[in-house]
């Protein structure tokens, strides 16, 4: 690796930088990108293999995912997850052009390797990032699961199902641990250690309350458990299973250590405190501690470490167990912005709701709106169902041609908002490929219905040492400001801020590239790979040199 932001390919003879071309354009025979990897220690590259290939020649759409050395990819960025992500050490990509002659014959040129250490934990005994994979309706879901069982025989068709709910999929437990991704483990792996340090005291804000793993752990801590549930709408009800979990938590921990919670409206906040002699952990972000949360929604959790990094989240827990309403929580110590304290990051919380003299939202809208140089990225549940500072900011970026904006937000009653590269926002329902899929793709499932991208972050200016990032359970509203039980962190880190950034880009080419599905269905289009062009048309890469956000997008990450 080239520093810590930017990979850089080793053979200097290669035409291009690692994925975009280095002097001009390239030459019309070019195809793409055949894309090899090799495992930290290993001694051979495996191919990466693509879905899309160049039609048969009798004209006909061919169904087999082939290697990218005979299927390229005609792209110039890309995301990869290994096979073993976690192994430590460095995987060594290797990025070969491909070329193909008027016979239809494919040939190769010079090859670029990178090495890139995949790090377990984002800043190891300080700071984790970690996401749900919140790909249900995927490809990857329907090849590997599918067909020995639908989503039903996997998740309850209901939340107030969920810790009473059997799997009966033959690879349940594989099944889950793919959908759940990064964020279940860690957030498992606290309550774990949580439960192995026998002094420990925890602390857990919770607004769903229905995973079973989740409820069966906390149980097991006994009476060394304080637990806020909310209680707001449908979690109040006697078969909630917020209800359910309380009835249980009550048992182990004591009714006097359970406790359930609105603020204003809802007690939205998804966080788990861990003070012990041998851990000191926090976990913080969007995911809820339900069943929805952890394998169907896009997700991020944060484990902080450390006595400084969690003594905000423990002293919250204090303060909202003794001040249950927004006028008195918004005069408490951490309604204000609280410096977490770590070493080499930048990263400060508050919690919600605040009080008129401390409230957030246009602060953040203003740095959004004025403090935008670069780029912006954005993932955000609701965003066009909330009118206010945060989506007038947004759109005043959008506006500016000067700045990369890419974004994705859920909307209120299914289905998804996608902003397109050209800056207009395409409205998708459901998210999922339904019957009749163009080929090569298959209809996806399209179970467990309701918000799917449940994020709430905003990058701003990722590739710039001034690089931040918004983040938490706070949905960037009016609600989430004044009235709901919420946290918010600010980290300015590139590190982590690529992380994120990252995660915003995979989620808008996973739907991005739905709108394209669902508009060659409409229009009856093959979706394959383009040959070289004929006489009077643009190769495939045409766009890339002549659209100014694909421009900027090549050169940003290419």
């Amino acid at each position: 690796m080239a520093g810590e932001f930017q990979v850089s390919g080793t053979n200097k003879a290669a035409l291009f930088t690692l994925m975009n071309w280095k002097k001009g354009k390239p030459p019309k025979d070019f195809v793409g990108f055949a894309i090899e990897y090799q495992e930290p220690g290993g001694d051979r590259f495996y191919a990466l293999k693509n879905r899309l290939n160049f039609l048969k020649k009798d004209g006909s759409v061919d169904k087999e995912s082939k290697s990218t050395r005979l299927a390229p990819i005609q792209k110039f960025r890309w995301v990869h997850f290994p096979r073993n992500a976690e192994m430590s050490g460095e995987f060594v990509y290797r990025v070969t052009p491909v070329f193909m002659n008027d016979a239809g014959e494919l040939s190769y040129g010079e090859a670029r390797d990178a090495a890139i250490e995949l790090r377990r934990e984002t800043y190891p005994g300080q700071l984790n990032v970690s996401f749900t994979r919140g790909f249900v309706s995927s490809q990857a879901f329907v090849d590997r699961y599918e067909s020995r069982g639908d989503i039903s025989t996997l998740l309850p068709a209901k939340a107030n199902a969920g810790l009473t709910f059997v799997p009966t999929h033959p690879l349940a437990k594989e099944a889950l641990a793919w959908m759940g991704f990064e964020a279940r483990d860690a957030i498992l792996e606290v309550l774990d250690e949580a439960i192995a340090d026998k002094q420990a005291q925890v602390r857990v804000v919770a607004y769903d309350l229905s995973e079973p793993d989740v409820v069966s752990r906390l149980e097991k801590i006994g009476k060394r458990l304080k637990i806020i549930i909310d209680d707001d709408g449908t979690h109040a009800g006697p078969g909630s299973g917020e209800s359910q979990a309380e009835k249980r938590l009550s048992v182990s921990a004591g009714a006097a250590n359970v406790k359930r919670q609105h603020m204003g409206k809802l007690q939205h906040n998804k966080t788990i405190v861990v003070d012990g002699p041998k851990t000191k952990a926090a976990v913080c972000g969007s995911t809820n501690f339900s069943c929805r949360g952890f394998f169907v929604q896009a997700n991020n959790a944060v484990v902080l470490r450390g006595a400084n990094a969690i003594k905000p989240f423990a002293v919250a827990f204090d303060q909202y167990w003794t001040n249950g309403t927004p006028a008195a929580f918004g005069q408490t110590t951490s309604a204000q912005w609280t410096d977490l304290k770590l070493k080499d990051i930048k990263a400060k919380v508050a919690f919600s709701p605040h009080a008129p003299t401390n409230a957030l939202l246009d602060a953040i809208a203003t740095d959004i709106a004025g403090g935008t140089t670069s780029n912006l990225f954005y993932s955000l549940a609701f965003l066009y169902q909330t009118p206010g500072a945060m989506q007038n900011a947004i759109k005043k970026v959008m506006l500016d041609k000067k700045l990369f904006v890419y974004g994705i937000s859920d909307k209120k009653v299914g289905g998804l908002d996608v902003q397109l590269p050209d800056g207009a926002i395409v409205p998708m329902r459901p998210a999922a490929l339904g019957k009749g899929a163009p080929e090569p793709f298959k209809s996806e499932p399209v179970g467990g219905g309701g918000t799917r991208m449940h994020h709430k972050f905003v990058v701003i200016d990722f590739d710039k040492p001034s690089a931040r990032v918004y983040l938490g359970s706070y949905n960037f509203s009016t609600a989430a400001d004044k009235s709901n039980g919420e946290n918010l962190l600010l980290i300015g880190d590139r590190r982590v801020a690529t992380s994120y950034m990252i995660e915003a880009l995979r989620l808008f080419d996973h739907y991005h590239f739905r709108v394209i599905q669902n508009d060659a269905k409409k229009a009856k289009r093959k979706l394959h790979l383009l040959r070289p062009p004929n006489a009077g048309e643009m190769p495939w890469w045409d766009a890339d040199w002549k659209e100014v956000r694909k421009i900027r997008d090549r050169e940003l990450f290419a």
